[in-house]
């Protein structure tokens, strides 16, 4: 299950949210999907370069909220907020509604964003940048901000070779059948003048112990992996793997020793190695 079902679509609901947020009953419920298509298309080729990571919808009986989630607020909100008049304009037009509001959050790590890190691989390696590279630099720095693990799969003709080949790189863990892991997933991909590359990206957070919101425009809080740096010491988990291994009646395997545990150090039971 884990290595074929979208990691993102297995959790919504337990700890993700949905990225639509409006009902529709049999007769519109087609129209308003089409629709919701429609803008997050239109915005991703409009604001190519802003760095947007994802795109939630919200409806009411006639207000449309689009929310646009970015690493670049400054490129999408434009010179006193020009561009985003703009956009609001085009949407109206788009939608033929009169109602519509644009927002923009701001991604404060984009490193630990699937979508805006395997956008920029994809940028790279259309300029000509060796992919090996790209990659190992996305996985440092997502790591470096707290990820407790990245995987990257790259597809296509890599460096422009003959044949197409698929190459994995990964580094920590991203355990994708463990449904409390708080894992991102993006599919993106590079237009070579060679053909395209098929860049996929995981990105684990950590585990999502307590009750999430599952809001999709909920940012931060206290189950954010990415914020457990700033955490005080007695947040983090105790490590018992010291009290796993010596102690108790099994003894240190090492020694031969009793309810010492350390005995095979010291020397008081069983021959020293």
């Amino acid at each position: 299950m884990g290595q074929k079902t979208n990691p993102i679509g297995a959790r919504l609901g337990i700890i993700r949210g949905w990225e639509s947020n409006w009902y529709g009953n049999k007769r519109d419920f087609a129209v308003k999907l089409i629709e919701d298509n429609k803008i997050r298309n239109y915005l991703n080729a409009r604001i190519n370069k802003g760095g947007i990571s994802k795109i939630v919808i919200e409806r009411t009986l006639n207000k449309l909220i689009v929310t646009i989630h970015t690493s670049k607020p400054g490129i999408i909100i434009g010179k006193g907020g020009g561009e985003v008049d703009r956009i609001k304009e085009e949407l109206k037009k788009l939608t033929g509604k009169e109602d519509v509001q644009i927002n923009i959050l701001e991604i404060r790590r984009p490193e630990l964003d699937a979508m805006i890190v395997g956008d920029t691989i994809a940028r790279q390696i259309e300029n000509r940048i060796n992919y090996k590279r790209a990659i190992k630099m996305a996985i440092a720095s997502g790591l470096r901000m707290g990820a407790e693990g990245i995987k990257i799969k790259v597809s296509g003709r890599l460096g422009g070779a003959e044949i197409a080949r698929t190459e994995e790189i990964k580094q920590g863990r991203t355990p994708l059948h463990t449904l409390r892991m708080d894992i991102d997933y993006a599919n993106v991909f590079a237009l070579t003048v060679y053909g395209k590359i098929g860049i996929k990206v995981w990105i684990c957070k950590g585990e999502v112990l307590g009750q999430r919101d599952l809001n999709p425009n909920f940012v931060g809080g206290k189950s954010d992996v990415s914020d457990r740096r700033d955490r005080p010491t007695s947040d983090r988990p105790v490590d018992r793997r010291d009290d796993r291994r010596g102690g108790g009646a099994g003894g240190d395997r090492r020694g031969g020793g009793g309810a010492g545990g350390d005995r095979g150090r010291t020397g008081g039971g069983g021959p020293r190695r």
